[in-house]
């Protein structure tokens, strides 16, 4: 019997501009085409790891707005279980996203009911957590509740993937029980105090992972984009995992689309170079299509993915 991954996290509707570029401060530019798409990184992840056939559960808030029932439709339809998604007063969290021509965006966030995901909730769905493979968890939710929920899974032994998104200084206590952290360049670039136009190199990224390790997470993933993923490991591993060629359309959720990949290849019993590498295909599909849930592979689809790069 597979333990369920459980997310807790964040869960957004995405309302997405697309135009040549992304405007500079102060810019009006004219766009080519609006959408809106189904987001958060907590709820991103959920679908990611559904479309790969695990079983998961999200662990969040909706607003009672219009969109909190559609999001919650949404996750039940792609097929994460929802009874621990609950609807509280206010607005649902929403991201407004500017994509350029080159694939490139910025995004402001606004938690909305994310931001009223409190430590008792995770008290209060002890029974569902203590019964995960792994929690994953982002910083879309406030940082008390996710000191909660690392606290929950030492006393438990569940590991936690932690994706430190979007970028925060974060607490020592909190590094300190987390299994996986899973920054991006910039995200890796705060954590590790590097200059913010500094390029993360391999050696940069073989520096700052074990900078991460030092303070207390057993393992590290660092996603570099086109360059593939840099991995840490406590047993010894430092090994660059190369990316995959592909025609990047979209880069929304590529992320979060690596930390589903990689928490299923895990709790499947790969070995974490071999996870890396299922994590990077999973993530190189995504990239290829527009939006965050809709551009998540299937577990068919990856494998058939990785036959042809043979």
């Amino acid at each position: 019997m597979r333990k369920p991954i459980v997310v807790a996290g964040s869960i957004n509707l995405d309302l997405v501009a697309s135009a040549d570029h992304v405007p500079l401060p102060g810019e009006t530019i004219i766009g080519k085409d609006f959408r809106t798409f189904h987001g958060g990184k907590g709820a991103n992840q959920a679908v990611g790891v559904a479309k790969l056939g695990y079983p998961v559960s999200m662990l969040g808030n909706v607003g009672d707005d219009s969109f909190g029932s559609a999001l919650k439709t949404a996750l039940r339809q792609s097929g994460v279980a929802v009874q621990s998604v609950h609807a509280v007063k206010g607005s649902s969290g929403v991201a407004l996203i500017n994509i350029g021509g080159d694939g490139q965006n910025n995004i402001v966030v606004v938690p909305g009911a994310n931001g009223k995901l409190q430590p008792k909730d995770i008290t209060a769905h002890s029974a569902l957590l203590r019964k995960a493979g792994m929690i994953l968890a982002q910083l879309e939710i406030p940082l008390i509740t996710l000191e909660t929920l690392g606290a929950f899974a030492h006393r438990y032994k569940i590991p936690l993937m932690l994706d430190p998104a979007p970028a925060r200084e974060l607490p020592s206590g909190l590094l300190q029980v987390t299994g996986w952290i899973t920054p991006n360049e910039s995200e890796t670039r705060i954590l590790c105090g590097l200059p913010p136009t500094e390029p993360v190199t391999p050696a940069t990224a073989a520096r700052c992972a074990n900078l991460l390790l030092e303070r207390g997470p057993k393992n590290v993933a660092i996603k570099m984009g086109a360059q593939g993923a840099f991995i840490a490991t406590a047993d010894g591993i430092r090994e660059m995992v190369p990316s995959f060629a592909v025609k990047a359309i979209d880069s929304t959720a590529a992320g979060d689309a690596f930390n589903a990949g990689l928490a299923v290849s895990l709790l499947s019993g790969k070995q974490p170079l071999v996870a890396a590498r299922y994590a990077t295909a999973v993530a190189a599909i995504s990239v290829t299509r527009n939006g965050a849930q809709p551009s998540m592979p299937t577990a068919r689809e990856v494998e058939k993915f990785l036959k042809s790069q043979k």
